[in-house]
């Protein structure tokens, strides 16, 4: 469409220039080409008439017809001018026209035809509006038309003209395809849905698409299934079936949800049966439980809307006897939905791995009651798993199939399954070996014990071609005559049905296939003691001594040495002593203080009591350290009872030497103890003296207050001193170990466990040592205030903290127990004596004091 422009109005004659104009009319007069000129002369004019300030831009565009800048500014003032008009006013064709004088010249200057555009928008000239894009986009170079577009686009969106906008779409998605999903959103709001899914299709073949929102390729794909399979009414151009069948090959995670997107298609498009069809495909295809959890459930909801559809349908229309038949038929199949709905899920768990042997037992037990499916699933299980590959125990199949069998009273069919069961490759021997041993079991269950004996038998014959029990590479035939199960349980029946030869037999071939355990040497040994074989079974011990070590052999060594002593007792002493020898000889620490027990048992009933004492001097040395405490008890209680107490002193030095400070701390104590009962009282100080040194006052409080209490009753001034001088010559020492005080505060304020930095979280270094300075005080305090009080009547020694004064007052104090010497009264002169001074003085010992003693 061509607009014809309005011809230029001739300047008039009579231009009135006001006083102001004249320095800018001269300017122009000199340079009227000059853009610079006739911007500042109408920045100038910016406060005039409109009409003034339009002939001042007509006349600088008269001159200068090419120039942006002057055409720019007057069509944005003439917008300006009649923004506030009706759209109906004349003076909006005149800007119109204004922008059509415009393009002659300005016809590649995308600005002002989006201005031009938008003005039309305004104006609602939409015939108009859409030439005039049109126009614009086959002036501009293509390289600008990505700014035309998007006002094209908001245009074509803003009228309900969908045909228009679709064709100008078709023409935006040449220019850019990227934009694609703009497209069909809009498809999607105009519903249009057919091309929406045709262009979606498209979209998603496209393996170069890139979304602009971010989309992924299945985010895309599923926003297909969703379009098509929720309107097959409006989508009639694609294949919806073909299209989500390929998806289910491409998307295998998403299986549960594309099966319901096509039910769903079939459901809407009024195929109920094709639906149902899907349904009971995807059950029985998916692969996982949230897929079939996720298409049961929809499954379900199908089936409750189609009964409470013909429910509402027979309400309304009243019920026939067809419509009774229907609802009940459609009942019966919803609630056979529900039944099956464990057995479908067990086939899905079987689907994921078919050589799972509990899910096989599963499924057998959701068939109870009917018989026929239960052969059928045992016939299948045992076909389908591949012991190689199975989790579980693939054997437990056969023996619940034969058990089946046998519940059913078909022992026959029982016995063929076993014997089936027993040419099958097992993974592991011990498999066939529990086959065998059913085998055996189900003849005992029926009384047939001599049948159960050969079939044990035949188990355990040799084959033709021997293979160890671990070599994978032979077949579990071959290898079974090693296995322990089935010896056992042939060793058991021989004992219970057999001879007494042919049980002998049994566990002499056991120990000769060295397959033997603990047990079952102990168990052969007891046999053979029973039959009053006693030498037969202490050779069985020997033979299952030489068949383990330590510590496997400790049961048998403890079983032979009671059995043999409870035999003999001392009738073979040295015999027993070599047999404790030979047990001691390389036993562990932690099993051999039963062994020396025993021992020590044996020389104190049978042997001699010095042997009894070297074996318990022997067993300290020889038991865990956590024992020897123990053992040290027990040493020196057999010592003291054989020997007497005074026996026990070098037993108290050694457990002293050899135990930790905790137990030998204990030790002094006792061996202390007993040196005062015996009289021993400078033994038991040197003890005490010599215990202290491991003991740390702040922490052993209950020591310190034992000799304090020690040297009230047997002391006097100067032990009391000395032993308080050790006392802090003690506390002096553990203070000068910075480690070990930080260890023993932890201890007292129940951290046991910690280092120094532990008490004080986030300080080290000074503040470490300031806080332990602080601790040792406040613990001295404690210890001070724990002191008894300074003077007590009835104890007569000084304290070493006393002054002078003290002391005197103290030796006048009297003693109510003390002994009558006899004195004479003291002279007057000693009366005079100064109260710190003390007169000793060499007296004769009176004859009271010896009592009734014999004199020589």
């Amino acid at each position: 469409m061509v607009v014809m422009a309005r011809p230029a109005r001739p300047e008039r004659s009579d231009l009135v220039f006001e006083e102001e104009d004249l320095p800018y009319e001269e300017e122009i007069m000199r340079n009227q080409f000059s853009v610079k000129c006739w911007l500042r002369y109408i920045e100038f004019k910016q406060g005039a008439p409109k009409p003034r300030l339009n002939q001042l831009y007509e006349r600088a565009l008269k001159l200068l017809p090419c120039s942006y800048k002057l055409w720019y500014r007057y069509l944005k003032a003439r917008r300006a001018q009649v923004k506030h008009r009706c759209v109906t006013d004349p003076a909006y064709e005149d800007v119109n026209n204004c922008h059509e004088r415009a393009f002659v010249f300005m016809h590649k200057m995308p600005r002002l035809w989006l201005d031009y555009c938008q003005f039309l928008m305004d104006q609602g000239r939409v015939t108009h509006t859409r030439r005039t894009f049109d126009r614009a986009l086959r002036a501009l170079p293509i390289t600008q038309h990505s700014r035309i577009w998007p006002l094209y686009l908001r245009f074509l969106r803003s009228h309900p003209l969908p045909e228009t906008a679709v064709r100008g779409y078709r023409r935006f998605l040449k220019l850019s395809p990227e934009s694609a999903e703009e497209y069909i959103e809009y498809l999607k709001s105009s519903d249009r849905l057919d091309e929406a899914a045709q262009r979606l299709a498209t979209v998603v073949n496209d393996e170069r698409f890139v979304s602009k929102a971010g989309k992924s390729n299945y985010q895309l794909w599923h926003e297909l299934c969703d379009l098509i399979s929720q309107n097959p009414d409006k989508v009639q151009s694609l294949n919806v079936d073909a299209i989500i069948r390929g998806g289910l090959t491409r998307f295998t995670d998403q299986l549960g949800r594309l099966w319901c997107s096509l039910a769903d298609y079939y459901i809407r498009s009024g195929h109920f049966e094709k639906a149902r069809d899907v349904y009971e495909e995807a059950i029985r295809t998916v692969m996982t439980v949230r897929d079939f959890t996720q298409v049961f459930d929809s499954y379900a909801q199908f089936e409750e809307s189609m009964i409470a559809a013909k429910m509402e349908t027979a309400s309304e229309l009243g019920r026939e006897e067809e419509d009774d038949v229907d609802l009940e038929l459609r009942l019966a199949r919803f609630e056979q939905l529900i039944s099956r709905r464990p057995l479908l899920l067990n086939s899905v768990l079987l689907r994921q791995n078919p050589h799972h042997v509990h899910e096989w037992h599963k499924r057998v037990a959701l068939h109870q009651g009917r018989p026929r499916e239960i052969i059928n699933t045992y016939t299948e299980a045992v076909q389908t798993v591949d012991p190689f590959k199975a989790t579980g125990k693939p054997h437990t199949l056969w023996v619940a199939f034969a058990k089946f069998y046998e519940d059913n009273g078909q022992l026959d069919d029982a016995r063929v399954i076993l014997e089936k069961a027993t040419k099958v490759s097992f993974k592991q021997v011990d498999d066939l070996a529990s086959i065998w041993c059913e085998c055996g079991e189900l003849e005992l269950r029926h009384d047939n014990y001599d049948q159960a004996l050969r079939l044990l038998r035949k188990a355990t014959a040799l084959p033709a071609r021997r293979a160890e029990y671990f070599d994978s590479s032979e077949p579990v035939q071959n290898r079974v005559y090693k296995s322990l199960k089935v010896w056992s349980m042939l060793a058991d029946l021989e004992e219970s049905l057999g001879t007494f030869q042919s049980t002998k037999a049994v566990y002499d071939r056991i120990l000769d296939l060295r397959i033997a355990t603990p047990q079952i040497v102990i168990n052969y040994a007891m046999f053979l003691e029973e039959h009053k074989y006693f030498e037969e079974s202490f050779k069985a011990y020997e033979r299952g001594i030489s068949l383990f070590k330590w510590p496997n052999v400790s049961d048998i060594w403890n079983t032979y040495l009671t059995k043999f002593i409870a035999r003999y007792g001392g009738r073979k002493l040295e015999r027993a002593r070599d047999l404790f020898e030979q047990a001691l000889d390389g036993c562990p620490p932690k099993y051999a203080k039963t062994l020396y027990l025993l021992y020590a048992q044996l020389e104190e009933e049978w042997g001699l009591a010095r042997h009894a004492m070297a074996v318990y001097e022997r067993a300290t040395r020889a038991v865990e350290p956590a024992q020897q405490y123990d053992m040290f008890n027990i040493h020196i209680k057999r010592a003291a009872e054989i020997y007497g107490v005074t026996h026990t002193r070098a037993i108290y030095q050694k457990a002293i030497e050899v135990l930790s400070d905790e137990h030998a701390r204990d030790m002094c104590l006792r061996f202390a103890d007993m040196e005062c009962k015996l009289g021993e009282i400078d033994r038991a100080r040197a003890i005490y003296s010599f215990c202290s040194q491991i003991c740390d006052p702040r922490t052993t409080g209950a020591f310190w207050q034992t000799w304090k209490d020690f040297e009230v009753r047997h002391g006097n001034e100067d032990t009391i001193r000395e032993m308080l001088r050790i006392r802090r010559s003690v506390q002096a020492t553990y203070n000068t170990q910075v480690n070990f005080m930080a260890s023993q505060m932890l201890k007292v304020s129940g951290n046991a466990t910690g280092t120094v930095s532990d008490l004080a979280p986030g300080q080290s270094g000074l503040d470490d040592m300031k806080l332990l300075e602080q601790r040792a005080e406040q613990l001295a305090a404690e210890a001070e205030r724990d002191q008894p009080p300074r003077a007590q009547s009835k104890i007569l020694f000084v304290r070493s903290d006393a002054s002078r004064e003290e002391l005197a007052q103290l030796v006048q104090q009297t003693n109510p127990e003390e002994i009558e010497l006899g004195e004479e009264e003291e002279d007057d002169d000693e009366m005079d004596l100064e109260p710190n001074e003390v007169r000793l003085e060499q007296q004769s010992v009176p004859a009271a004091v010896f009592g009734s003693l014999k004199e020589d």
